[in-house]
C-alpha cells in the first residue's frame, strides 16, 4: 500500500515513532537508568526491523533516501550496508542454511564441526536452546561477524572498506546525542545488547535443515507485541516467497493463502511465540553440525558431497 504521493505511510510512521522511543529511552538515563535501557533497546531492535524494511526498497521508491532514513548508526557493531549484502544474499532460498553460502546460517560443516574445540561447541550448543541464543547470541554473533570483517577489511574489499566507512560516519549523531543526554556509552551497549537479543528470538529458528530448501523457512502465526517488534517477519516464508511486500501486508497475504504456504514449506509452522517458548527455552532445536550436509538436495542440485560452497 503505496501513499499517492509514492510512500508507504505506515512504515514511515513507525520509523518517527521508533526514533521517537530511541530518543526519549536515551533522555531518561538521569532520572530512571532500568527504564531507559529498557526502552532504548527496544527501539535499537525495532530500528533493526526497520532497516531491513528498508533494504527491500521500503518506505519510499527512491532507495537513497530510504537509506538516508536509517543513517544514524543506532547499532554500532553492524553497518547498515553489511547487512544489507549480506541478508540480500541470504535470500538466496536454494542456498538456507548453508555454512558456507548462507552469511545468516547457524550451522557448521560436520569436518569443521569436529575440529572445533570443545569449549567453543560447548558455547555452540547453548547458543542453539533460545535461553543461550538470547543471552549468549548477541556477543557470539557480534564476534564472529567482526572477526569475519576484518578479514575482509584486511583483504582490502572495497565494498566492506565503504560499509564501514558510511558506518564511522552514521556514529557521528549517535554518539553527539548520547554526550547531549548525558548517557554513558557502557549504558548505551547494554542497551544494543538487549536490542540484538530480543532480534534472536525472531532469527532463532526462522530457517531449518530440510532436503527440499523450499521448506526451510518458517511461519510462526502470531499477532502479539513480538510480531509487531519484528514488522510481522515471523510470516518468514511469506516475506523469502515475495520480499517487495511491505511489513503490513504480510499477514492478510498469509492469511489469504494459508494452506498454499503451509504446503509450501511442508507444515513448518508454529501457532506463536509461547510455543516456541516452551519448547526451546532451555532445549536446543538443532545440532550444531548441518543435520543433512551429506544428503543430496533435488532442489539444489547439490551432489551428495553436500552443500559445498
Amino acid at each position: 500500500m503505496r501513499h499517492a504521493r509514492g510512500f508507504e505511510w505506515p512504515t514511515l510512521l513507525i520509523l518517527l515513532a521508533t526514533y521517537a522511543a530511541w530518543g526519549f529511552g536515551s533522555w531518561l538515563w538521569g532520572s530512571t537508568a532500568i527504564l531507559s535501557i529498557l526502552l532504548t533497546g527496544i527501539a535499537i531492535a525495532q530500528f533493526s526491523s526497520l532497516q531491513h524494511e528498508v533494504l527491500h526498497g521500503h518506505p519510499f521508491r527512491a532507495q537513497w533516501l530510504n537509506e538516508a532514513l536509517v543513517f544514524a548508526a543506532l547499532s554500532p557493531f553492524v553497518p547498515y550496508l553489511r547487512f544489507k549484502d549480506l541478508h540480500l544474499q541470504h535470500h538466496f532460498d536454494p542456498s538456507l542454511t548453508d555454512p558456507y553460502d548462507d552469511p545468516e546460517s547457524n550451522f557448521m560443516e560436520p569436518a569443521a564441526w569436529v575440529k572445533t574445540p570443545w569449549i567453543m561447541q560447548r558455547l555452540l550448543r547453548w547458543n542453539n536452546t533460545l535461553a543461550g541464543r538470547v543471552l549468549l547470541g548477541p556477543a557470539l554473533g557480534t564476534w564472529i561477524f567482526l572477526r569475519d570483517e576484518l578479514v575482509q577489511l584486511r583483504a582490502g574489499n572495497g565494498r566492506v572498506i565503504v560499509g564501514w566507512g558510511l558506518h564511522f560516519l552514521g556514529l557521528v549523531p549517535l554518539l553527539l546525542w548520547l554526550r547531549w543526554v548525558d548517557m554513558p556509552v557502557w549504558a548505551y551497549l547494554l542497551a544494543v545488547y538487549l536490542g540484538t537479543g530480543l532480534l534472536k528470538i525472531r532469527t532463532y529458528l526462522e530457517h531449518r535443515a530440510h532436503h527440499a530448501f523450499r521448506a526451510r523457512t518458517v511461519v510462526i502465526e502470531d499477532r502479539g507485541p513480538l510480531s509487531y517488534l519484528f514488522l510481522n517477519n515471523n510470516f518468514h516464508v511469506v516475506h523469502h516467497m515475495h520480499p517487495a511486500v511491505p511489513w503490513y501486508e504480510l499477514p492478510a497475504l498469509y492469511a489469504s493463502r494459508r494452506a498454499h504456504y503451509l504446503r509450501r514449506n511442508e507444515s513448518y509452522v508454529y501457532r506463536n511465540y509461547a510455543e516456541v517458548f516452551r519448547r526451546y527455552l532451555l532445549t536446543a532445536k538443532d545440532p550444531v553440525p548441518h543435520p543433512v550436509w551429506p544428503v543430496q538436495s533435488v532442489d539444489t542440485g547439490h551432489s551428495d558431497e553436500g552443500f559445498q560452497p
